[in-house]
């Protein structure tokens, strides 16, 4: 083999309750406009005729704790709070139990976005890469395994800006719920370990700013924070 011309930015690897190694990330799936509440607030009626999705960059994401500049290009940088489920078998064309065999672990998450580039391209029917794909926008805490923890329905998902609560919600929110969303995407990708998925956001997004702390979590799991510093 060769080597490399030059060298990549290295992709973090997610921390996991007991144990030594961590969880790699290869691939991030973004779940659109899972809850209702959060639909509407963007202008949009509830949809159930089928998940829609879009991706991040795996060396755009970072780890809980991290500081991070307030990225070039807008004046509108928003958070949103997500339950994210972390692929540990491959899978194809699943059914329920195997979409949920398939799922290794669950982690609390946090997809920033450049909320005036994303409007600014929907309304134009263009891919949303400038808003969705920011570096260091995919935020991680640590994950917990299926065998210590299960997304039920009355579980609290939460975030805070300098400690005031911004978002407040339940899973039971959650309008395509974890089996359906796997299932789903399987029939489009040989899902396999490595991959992440990011299930969505409940209603209560809104920007931030240089030198704002985001803090959010969900009843059982690890919890999540982020600081923003200036503009580079």
């Amino acid at each position: 083999m060769s080597d490399s011309l030059f060298s990549l930015p290295q992709t973090p690897g997610i921390p996991v309750n007991g144990e030594n190694a961590t969880y790699p990330i290869g691939r991030i799936f973004c779940v659109g406009r899972n809850y209702a509440a959060h639909a509407a607030e963007m202008g949009h009626e509830v949809d159930r005729e089928t998940p829609f999705y879009f991706t991040k960059s795996a060396p755009n994401a970072v780890l809980t704790g991290a500081t991070v500049p307030y990225p070039p290009g807008t004046e509108n940088f928003h958070y949103e709070m997500e339950l994210a489920l972390a692929i540990g078998k491959p899978v194809l064309r699943a059914n329920s139990g195997q979409a949920w065999d398939a799922v290794y672990a669950y982690g609390c998450a946090l997809d920033m976005t450049r909320r005036d580039l994303q409007i600014r391209e929907r309304n134009k029917q263009r891919p949303w890469d400038l808003g969705k794909d920011v570096e260091q926008s995919a935020v991680f805490a640590p994950l917990t395994k299926v065998e210590a923890w299960a997304p039920d329905e009355d579980k609290r998902i939460h975030l805070s800006v300098n400690g005031e609560v911004k978002q407040d919600a339940t899973l039971a929110e959650l309008i395509w719920k974890i089996d359906e969303i796997i299932c789903h995407l399987s029939g489009f990708y040989h899902l396999r370990p490595g991959d992440l998925i990011m299930t969505g956001t409940p209603a209560g997004v809104g920007p931030v700013v240089a030198g704002d702390v985001i803090e959010g979590g969900i009843d059982g799991l690890n919890p999540i924070a982020l600081t923003l510093s200036g503009a580079e």
